[in-house]
């Protein structure tokens, strides 16, 4: 028997949207969420501003949370996860389990928004030493710090006077399988530069980069305001190795401008971590049967690759960054062109059922 409802897997903004556009497009929509709160990253990693529009991350989630819980046309089910699945678009049967007890869900099509999560430098490499020195940190690292208006260094809890940022760690490396670019790394560390320098007005900041890849209008409204409203430095170059030095950090790297050895002293180092697949992307993309790319995210891009929000399931659409690096804007426009096509579908089936 075909459905009218929608589910909608996770409670990110690509989900939360998602839910909101076809709940107000008329349908009955089903949000599963594995955590017992809604926000997704920026939440669970304690986001402080958001790139590239300034704003307080925590009131913009609560925003996109406040308008799906207080529509009467989606259902939210907390601390819930996909367990199987069967049957096919307008008619699908999916299993769940929420707060430890399992149900039967039918639904007409299914919209995932799983997300990803940010690269484990200490993974594959410790060139870095993310886990041997404490003064080496992660862009997600110094957000908790700058939403607390607590930038210190954690080996002496003393602010730091000279912070560097080094690019493209986990992103467009061929040794550790990550080719790609993470999209958004640039913009959020020029974005922490500038917040640095807003919090420790007297403090040194430093960028090292391959390629600085700023789209759109940051460009304009992050990168050269950074340098020059904020006297944020740039160097091009590749870091080889970071060590201790006294009670410093040690940068080595090729200065690639000049063609020449490069030796620095920071006081904190933190990476610029990219995007790669969520555990929860992985594992629903392999309950459900769908494609995923070489890298581990939903192959989306169905009919010659321009549908973008089409997997290879039929009636299972994707939205966000669990088909790729994307940054918020991205992944509001594709969860609201996923809910439009998932209510053609519900639509499709009323008409077939009457």
């Amino acid at each position: 028997m075909s459905s009218n409802k929608i589910l909608v897997i996770g409670g990110g903004p690509a989900g939360l949207e998602a839910a909101r556009s076809a709940a107000e497009l008329g349908g009955e929509v089903i949000l599963i969420e594995k955590r017992e709160r809604l926000g997704g990253t920026p939440d669970r990693e304690n986001y402080a501003k958001l790139t590239h529009h300034w704003r307080d991350a925590s009131e913009a989630m609560g925003e996109l949370a406040s308008a799906v819980t207080s529509n009467a046309n989606v259902q939210v089910k907390y601390q819930a996860e996909v367990k199987g699945m069967s049957g096919s678009a307008g008619n699908f049967e999916v299993q769940i389990e929420a707060g430890g007890n399992a149900e039967s869900l039918n639904v007409s099509a299914v919209i995932i928004a799983t997300g990803f999560q940010h690269f484990d430098p200490g993974r594959a490499t410790q060139y870095y030493n993310y886990y041997s020195f404490p003064d080496v940190i992660t862009l997600t690292d110094l957000e908790k710090m700058l939403k607390e208006h607590n930038v210190v260094r954690p080996s002496n809890g003393q602010a730091p006077k000279k912070i560097a940022f080094i690019q493209c760690v986990g992103s467009r490396d061929r040794q550790i399988g990550n080719e790609y670019c993470s999209k958004v790394c640039c913009g959020i560390a020029s974005k922490q530069a500038i917040e640095l320098r807003e919090q420790l007005p007297d403090s040194r900041v430093m960028i090292f980069y391959i390629d600085m890849r700023m789209y759109g209008y940051w460009e304009n409204e992050i990168y050269w305001k950074a340098q020059e409203q904020h006297k944020v430095n740039y160097v091009k170059g590749v870091i080889s190795e970071v060590l201790q030095k006294g009670d410093q950090l040690l940068i080595r790297g090729e200065d690639t401008t000049m063609s020449r050895p490069m030796e620095v002293t920071m006081d904190m180092v933190v990476l610029s971590v990219g995007m790669e697949p969520s555990a929860g992307t992985r594992a629903i993309a392999q309950t459900l049967g769908v494609q995923q790319n070489k890298y581990g995210f939903i192959e989306a891009g169905g009919a010659g690759g321009l549908d973008t929000v089409a997997t290879s399931v039929p009636g299972i659409f994707v939205a966000g960054a669990a088909a790729g690096p994307a940054d918020l804007n991205d992944s509001i426009s594709m969860a609201g062109l996923a809910a439009a096509r998932a209510m053609s579908l519900v639509k499709a089936q009323l008409v077939i059922g009457k």
